[in-house]
């Protein structure tokens, strides 16, 4: 059997070769690998295979589905936990096998998250720079102390509750948004309507998947409900913000800080070099000019660890379509 592995990079033949290594599939299973993203156009590198193995911003619309099918492509192997770039009703109709890697080492999302925090909050990066250059003065670099601060989670899966456990360790008090909170979370923190944690909160982080219900959650409406100076911070998914939105904020000094690893436009940009070239985002760019925002290109979710955890349940779903077994990490409408 040959799978078409899309969107890929030296890391992730690393991981996916070693996974593949130690599983009884390797004698009978090839991986023909593909820097190029999953589209209309690159169909056609699916040529002979019977699954394509894709990530977070390929698109699997059901244009791309139908022309897979019609290769004789027969099951989407996502190795992400997102999966709102999958047509799930055309994959249905097709009678195509899609599974994804639910949760993978959530503390790596979670330590990723409060990095970022920390980072911007004792301006670490700008520390850097100066020492570097011999300057060693300290103005301009003040922060706070995040003992005894209000962080609002908004999402409390395994991520949240990852990112609950850091803060409430730290001295935080910790407040919590979710339609359905975990029960574990009670030991950590309160659970709030999502309005007053809004209010209450010095950082707000987001750990939501993107549902047309999530999407833009982070909107003028739901800033001006914000803490004057809060910071917000986003390791989930770019769409849960509207950016436009969050520079207005940013300019009327309402907005204290943005971090983001997500980017709602992201697709265009992110898992590339893309330093010799001119990047025509304007919106980004213009985030980029302010010295109290914080992007990294969606590398929160890169450990060891977390890359293993992928591979192998990536394999683990590739044996259940195999065998045809029940598959926990099957999604469906």
């Amino acid at each position: 059997m040959q799978i078409a592995v899309y969107s890929t990079q030296p890391y992730d033949r690393r991981f996916l070769d070693e996974a593949l290594a130690h599983h009884e599939l390797h004698a009978s299973v090839t991986l023909r690998y593909f820097d190029a993203a999953l589209a209309v156009d690159t169909v056609p590198l699916a040529q002979g295979c019977q699954a394509v193995c894709v990530f977070v911003n390929d698109i699997l619309d059901a244009p791309v589905l139908e022309a897979l099918h019609a290769l004789g492509v027969r099951a989407v192997l996502l190795r992400c936990a997102g999966f709102n770039n999958l047509d799930l009703h055309a994959a249905e109709r097709l009678g195509l096998f899609a599974a994804r890697v639910p949760a993978y080492a959530p503390e790596a999302v979670a330590e990723h998250t409060l990095a970022l925090v920390q980072t911007l909050n004792r301006h670490t990066h700008r520390a850097y720079n100066r020492v570097r250059e011999g300057n060693f003065a300290l103005d301009g670099l003040l922060g706070t102390t995040l003992h005894g601060k209000t962080v609002g989670i908004v999402g409390l899966g395994q991520i949240g509750l990852a990112t609950a456990r850091i803060f409430h360790g730290l001295g935080c008090r910790v407040l919590g948004y979710d339609p359905a909170p975990d029960p574990h979370f009670a030991t950590l923190g309160k659970v709030v309507a999502l309005p007053a944690l809004l209010a209450a909160s010095d950082i707000v982080t987001l750990h939501c998947p993107l549902l047309d219900a999530t999407r833009h959650m982070i909107n003028h409406a739901s800033l001006a409900r914000m803490k004057p100076g809060a910071m917000l911070v986003n390791t989930s998914r770019g769409g849960l913000i509207e950016t436009a939105a969050v520079i207005d904020a940013l300019k009327s000094r309402h907005l204290g800080a943005l971090a983001i690893d997500v980017y709602e436009q992201e697709s265009a940009l992110f898992f590339r070099d893309r330093s010799g070239d001119i990047l025509d985002d304007d919106v980004f760019q213009l985030l980029l000019t302010f010295p109290n925002v914080l992007v990294t290109g969606h590398q929160g979710f890169f450990t060891v660890e977390a890359m293993r955890e992928i591979a192998a349940t990536t394999c683990h779903n590739l044996d259940c379509y195999l065998r045809g077994a029940p598959c926990a990490n099957r999604i469906s409408c």
